[in-house]
């Protein structure tokens, strides 16, 4: 009786503690906002040199991946003609089909790259949050498109525009909706969902354009935020300061990537300022450097120098794209360099591809529009299996043909994936 109660109380805590098969895809990240896809049934390997379209349907030009929720993908975009906007937009997961747009006026005034929001959209309990890139906020209702609630981040916080724009996506926890503002005295600030109203902000930082994440850390929850001068834990119910290490940019604010928490350990990474571990302690608010490391510039790096793509943490080795594309694998404990391969993306300044973990396997989705099955080690790169899904285009950059930069979807056992003309469904089945 005690082996069968065990078994049922283990078989219970694995369903509550992974996404089942089927999961959505409801925000920057994936369904834990970890990077990691958890559905089953999809294919091992592709049968031909290009992935066949479920579907296509048109939009504009925009660097925000799509999310999944409900049998809905979202997706934002900019047009410049007759006047310049910003627009919502949610499709049948099935089909394509539009259900609702929203649009609205949008000048872009200080920004560069002006090619269309940075943000995904994040869906949660049948709301839908969706940050511009000159910080216009809105909470829509996720079926329908209705304004629940907005906020002109700009004018009410007295933004201090980032060089880029507002990049990073909305996240909730603790029944509040939390922003990276980068305002005067409001670096972070937290929102109720569903009225909108301010509840807390913190900090007198400039913004990145690396989103917040949360951890768990000494038996509570703790909000992780990597500003334009260091990297802070927040206390996500009322924004009060846990603790702080610097991380202070040596040449300007290049912050794109997220934070990455796994077994302990804190990675930071960005393209002009290399790598930074944090051992953050388990049973204490507190977090100490492990190392930290930086090459002389953006050629010569040292660990990794990520530019848009996340690293992904496993087995006490770190996984990342530098800064011109090389895949590497450093050593968790020092950062030295265990491998690099050039196999996944040409090599270009700022080449990307994406990292996905499903299983013991990583999908890739790289800046050529192509989607990669591979298994990554300490014993180097392997290809498993590499089609072509999405051709590259040029509003997101203008050389090498075009680039596909924003992150991909994975829900329904299907990708999602959208370049600056089109967001594009692609079935991932598994054959019956």
């Amino acid at each position: 009786m005690v082996r069968k109660t065990f078994v049922w109380l283990l078989a219970l805590l694995l369903h509550v503690s992974t996404p089942a098969a089927g999961d959505d895809w409801p925000h920057w990240r994936g369904p834990t906002g970890d990077g990691r896809w958890y559905e089953q049934g999809v294919l091992t390997q592709f049968n031909a040199s290009e992935l066949p379209a479920r579907w296509r349907t048109s939009i504009a030009n925009g660097y925000s991946g799509p999310t999944v929720a409900a049998g809905r993908v979202y997706v934002t975009d900019r047009v410049t003609s007759p006047e310049p906007v910003e627009r919502v937009h949610c499709v049948a997961a099935s089909d394509g089909r539009p259900i609702w747009s929203h649009a609205y006026s949008c000048k872009y005034e200080g920004v560069s790259h002006r090619n269309g929001p940075r943000a995904a959209v994040t869906l949660d309990s049948g709301r839908a949050y969706a940050l511009g890139t000159m910080g216009h906020f809105h909470c829509l209702d996720a079926a329908t498109g209705e304004i629940l609630w907005k906020n002109d981040l700009r004018t009410s916080y007295r933004i201090r525009m980032p060089e880029w724009g507002m990049a990073a996506a909305p996240l909730v926890e603790a029944g509040h909706v939390i922003v990276m503002v980068g305002g005067r005295n409001a670096c972070v600030v937290a929102f109720n969902k569903v009225t909108g109203t301010e509840r807390w902000k913190a900090l007198d930082d400039p913004i990145g354009y690396s989103a917040p994440i949360v951890i768990d850390q000494a038996g509570r929850r703790v909000l992780i935020a990597w500003t334009g001068r260091r990297v802070v834990g927040l206390d996500p119910g009322d924004g009060a300061p846990l603790w702080e290490h610097p991380f202070a940019p040596a040449k300007m604010v290049h912050n794109i990537a997220s934070p990455v928490f796994e077994d302990g350990h804190l990675f930071l990474s960005g393209f002009f300022d290399g790598s930074l571990v944090l051992r953050v302690a388990p049973d204490a608010l507190r977090a100490e450097s492990l190392w930290q490391r930086r090459g002389p510039n953006e050629r010569r790096t040292d660990s990794l120098h990520c530019c848009i793509s996340t690293a992904i943490l496993t087995d006490r080795h770190i996984y990342g794209i530098d800064s011109y594309g090389e895949l590497r694998c450093l050593d968790l404990a020092t950062g030295d360099r265990v491998w690099e391969s050039l196999d996944v993306v040409p090599k270009a300044r700022w080449a990307t591809a994406h990292l996905v973990r499903h299983g013991q396997k990583v999908w890739v989705f790289n800046e050529r529009g192509e989607l990669i099955i591979a298994r990554l080690s300490p014993a180097g790169y392997e290809e498993i299996s590499r089609a072509r899904l999405i051709e590259p285009t040029t509003g997101q950059l203008n050389q090498r043909e075009g680039v596909c930069w924003a992150p991909p979807a994975f829900a329904g056992r299907c990708v999602y994936v959208r370049n600056d003309e089109e967001l594009v469904c692609a079935d991932l089945s598994a054959p019956d």
